[in-house]
């Protein structure tokens, strides 16, 4: 049976200019997201990796519109959202939310939760009546595990988990179908970050949510994710279901990833790649396979100067790589 696709991003490219002088003439441009094309389907858990600066959350931030794509088509439900007026975009937003990273800066210090929470609900005109809003903010506070009590109390008085979780429960506010999880525990307590993975995974099941979950913790990312995208230079370089990746990773950036997941047991011998020299800077990329300046293969002309196309060297395990087999 095939699968629906929910998202699909063709040749998705989002630059940053850089200006300078007097008159703030273009001298050049941040490459975060170079080319992307994807598909996510309904229900799935797609996780996005990669260091940090490759351009994961541009990309997941350009999804929804929080951030304006430079070019590319970005189709939700089969429709074109860059196309989307102002009016569309807003009635679009109600089935596209996110989870922000960081839960102290993306709560107002200045509201109290229900006012955070209901706050959606006001603008998407779903709720009639004051006493309707608070039944629902309670209803979705329940959702996440936290009691009624705390609508009137402010975020400065909750843990770092706790306001994630009212971060959950607002993006949940409006029955959205698509979220974009832009690393929703790497601030928290290592204790903390499994009561919300595995809230997340509940609230997927419960509400048949589909999420772009973005992490650097790549056994995070094997827990919860259906297929893992692997992100560099703003690139795609790996792209396969999460047991074939961890089982079975092509690219020479992803085995270098996997290598550096720690093993539980200290006697266990667990081969290291090191990766040679730094990350190249996207104001200036290399030219050919963008990431031929520190592999560990062994480089051939072909890949200094043809950039490799994202092929499928096994069923459903697409590969940017011209020496991956």
């Amino acid at each position: 049976m095939t699968q629906e696709k929910l998202v699909e991003i063709q040749e998705l490219v989002k630059h940053f200019p850089i200006k300078r002088g007097l008159f703030s003439r273009e001298v050049g441009s941040v490459k975060a997201v170079n080319g992307v094309t994807l598909d996510i389907y309904k229900g799935e858990t797609l996780g996005l990796v990669g260091e940090s600066g490759c351009g994961k959350s541009t990309l997941g931030r350009s999804l929804i519109r929080l951030i304006e794509p430079t070019s590319g088509e970005i189709r939700f439900g089969g429709k074109d959202i860059l196309k989307y007026s102002s009016r569309e975009l807003r009635q679009a937003r109600r089935q596209m939310q996110i989870i922000f990273q960081d839960p102290y800066a993306s709560l107002n210090p200045r509201m109290t939760i229900g006012s955070i929470i209901g706050e959606p609900l006001t603008i998407h005109k779903l709720v009639t009546s004051k006493k309707e809003k608070v039944d629902r903010v309670v209803e979705l506070l329940h959702e996440v595990g936290l009691r009624p009590d705390v609508l009137n109390r402010y975020p400065h008085e909750f843990s770092g988990g706790q306001r994630q979780r009212i971060g959950i429960a607002r993006a949940i506010a409006l029955k959205p179908e698509f979220i974009v999880c832009d690393e929703p525990v790497s601030a928290l307590d290592v204790s903390i970050q499994a009561q919300v993975i595995n809230l997340l995974s509940d609230l997927q099941q419960k509400f048949k949510l589909t999420y772009l979950f973005i992490a650097h913790d790549l056994k995070v990312v094997e827990y919860i994710s259906n297929r893992v995208a692997v992100m560099y230079l703003g690139e795609i370089v790996e792209l396969a279901k999460s047991e074939d990746i961890y089982r079975d990773p092509k690219h020479p950036y992803t085995q270098a990833l996997l290598s550096a997941i720690p093993v539980p047991d200290p006697k266990a011998k667990k081969q290291r790649i090191l990766l040679k020299g730094d990350v190249p800077s996207p104001i200036n990329l290399p030219s050919g396979c963008p990431f031929h300046t520190r592999c560990h293969y062994k480089i051939v002309d072909r890949c200094k100067t043809e950039h490799p196309p994202l092929r499928e060297l096994a069923p459903d395990h697409w590969v940017s790589c011209h020496l991956a087999e």
